[in-house]
């Protein structure tokens, strides 16, 4: 993670977004009085929300849960090509 002042952040602003963006890498902007606050990318903030999502909901995380020993095994199931471009939307 960064860390800067929000003088330096606020004299580069558009180099540290960019950063932000194109790195995935948060910022930590410090200020003398008041709390702290983070800049990131909205895919990376969208991201991480999913990922509450699921740690937060008990059926999903049971779920990768009893998948671990056939995916340890690589004997899970195996989509073809087909099945797989059909959950990408190709």
């Amino acid at each position: 993670m960064i860390e800067l002042s929000v003088n330096k952040f606020r004299a580069n602003l558009k180099d540290f977004v960019d950063k932000a963006i194109e790195e995935h890498r948060p910022i930590r902007v410090t200020r003398r009085e008041g709390k702290d606050f983070i800049i990131m990318s909205a895919e990376d903030w969208e991201r991480e929300q999913e990922t509450l999502y699921i740690l937060q909901n008990k059926s999903l995380m049971r779920q990768v849960a009893e998948s671990l020993p056939t995916y340890h095994d690589n004997s899970g199931y195996k989509p073809n090509q087909e099945q797989l471009d059909e959950i990408n939307r190709f």
